[in-house]
């Protein structure tokens, strides 16, 4: 759990940052430097940029538009006039962070088409079997010519499938045998390309929540406040990604429930 142990403390330590920026930020703005103020913002960009790459490309992969229709670039050059433009909507340093993720969300909602469930996935979940699966897997790892996608893009698409473990799925103490016997019986980069191929399935609401609550460690209530949802629709969201989830491993894997 390394590995997991680090990406936690590092998303604390960006987010610690994201605050921290924010005083200088507005400080910036009003002195009317933009080239300072612009650089301070660059130095946030990266992991938002992350986060915007892994959903326009789980959009395109799912051919709602071309691969050369928006770029990442594209909702980050937009989204540092809306800093500027917007900054001071922001009333306390703590509420910058989320307040970032809120605006990159609803530019992200604006050419993300919201799909529709694939009904024949959620009706056969509990019926695929192991080759079945591999079969999923092998064609999710391939672009749509059948060619293999090259690992760079393979970590663009999934960018954060490396986080994703078993205790973002399995949270009820009396699983946690079972946690034990899949951790030691299954590769952790295993458990990771599953975890992501499944989540490519999933309608963009309920993947968004969970990718938000997983991989940015967000609370349920600041998901909500980021999406504008209610706490009671973010919860049955996550709950019902990680049980589609859960039912996949467990199935796939050959676990009793």
């Amino acid at each position: 759990m390394q590995t997991n142990i680090s990406h936690s403390h590092n998303k604390k330590e960006f987010r610690l940052f994201v605050s921290n920026s924010f005083q200088d930020l507005i400080q910036l703005k009003n002195e009317g430097d933009e080239p300072n103020f612009n650089a301070l913002v660059l130095k946030i960009m990266p992991e938002i940029k992350k986060y915007v790459t892994g959903q326009l490309n789980t959009a395109i992969k799912k051919g709602h538009f071309s691969k050369n229709k928006f770029k990442a670039d594209d909702i980050i050059d937009q989204l540092f006039i809306t800093i500027y433009d917007n900054i001071e909507d922001v009333k306390h340093e703590k509420d910058f962070y989320l307040w970032l993720f809120k605006k990159t969300n609803e530019l992200l909602d604006d050419i993300i088409v919201e799909e529709e469930f694939d009904e024949f996935f959620f009706k056969n979940i509990d019926d695929y079997s192991k080759p079945e699966w591999d079969e999923m897997q092998e064609n999710y790892s391939t672009d749509g010519g059948g060619d293999l996608l090259m690992i760079e893009e393979l970590d663009d698409m999934s960018y954060n499938h490396n986080d994703y473990t078993l205790n973002h799925v399995f949270i009820e103490d009396n699983q946690k045998a079972l946690i034990e016997k899949i951790d030691k019986d299954i590769s952790a980069e295993e458990i990771q390309k599953h975890i992501a191929m499944v989540l490519h399935n999933l309608p963009y609401s309920m993947r968004n929540v969970f990718e938000l609550f997983s991989s940015q460690q967000l609370e349920l209530e600041e998901i909500a406040q980021i999406r504008n949802n209610t706490l009671e629709e973010v919860e049955q969201l996550l709950n019902e990604a990680k049980k589609i989830i859960q039912v996949s491993l467990l199935n796939r894997y050959s676990y009793d429930n």
